[in-house]
C-alpha cells in the first residue's frame, strides 16, 4: 500500500495585519518584529524557509492546535515579511526541515495524539510514512524537538 503526504504551510493572509501594526500594538498582541542577525535559524512557518540575515521577521504565539482535545496547544513561531504560502508537492520535504531534530506528532480524528517520535529531519519522509502507517492517525505535526515549537502540519493524499 501507497502512502502520500503532503506538507502544509501557514497561510501568510493570518499575519498581515501584523506587519502593519506599531510596536506598541504588536507589544500589546504579545509579538514584535525583528532583524534576522542568523541563518539558519528563524524558520518562517508561511514560507517553510529559513530567514535570510536582515529579513524582517515577527514572532509571536500562534495557537497551532486549535481543537477541543486536552492537546489544544499554542506556541512560538516565526514568519517572514512579504512571503507567500509555501506549497510544497506531494512527498516534498522543504530545505528548512531536513536539518533540524523534530518531532512528529500524530493525531487521531477526535485530535488525540496517538503517536509520536524525534526524528533527524534527513530522515523525516520515513517517519512520516511510519506513522501513516498507523490507520488512526489523521494528521501530523511537527514541532522543533529542542525548543518546541510547532514548525506545520502534514496530511495525507
Amino acid at each position: 500500500m501507497s502512502i502520500d503526504f503532503q506538507i502544509q504551510a501557514l497561510d501568510e493572509a493570518r499575519f498581515f495585519n501584523y506587519f502593519q501594526m506599531t510596536s506598541d500594538q504588536l507589544a500589546d498582541n504579545g509579538a514584535y518584529l525583528f532583524e534576522a542577525d542568523q541563518n539558519p535559524c528563524y524558520p518562517c512557518r508561511v514560507s517553510l524557509a529559513d530567514a535570510e540575515v536582515g529579513d524582517t521577521v515577527l514572532a509571536l504565539s500562534f495557537e497551532h492546535l486549535s481543537v477541543s482535545s486536552p492537546y489544544c496547544s499554542a506556541g512560538p513561531i516565526f514568519v517572514r515579511a512579504g512571503v507567500k504560502a509555501a506549497r510544497p508537492e506531494v512527498n516534498e520535504v522543504p530545505q528548512m526541515l531536513q536539518h533540524r531534530l523534530l518531532s512528529v506528532r500524530g493525531y487521531s480524528d477526535r485530535d488525540l495524539m496517538i503517536e509520536a517520535q524525534t526524528v533527524c529531519g534527513e530522515l523525516l519522509s520515513e517517519a512520516i510514512l511510519q506513522q501513516f502507517q498507523n490507520k488512526y492517525v489523521r494528521y501530523l505535526q511537527l514541532h522543533n524537538a529542542g525548543p518546541g515549537c510547532f514548525n506545520c502540519t502534514v496530511v495525507r493524499v
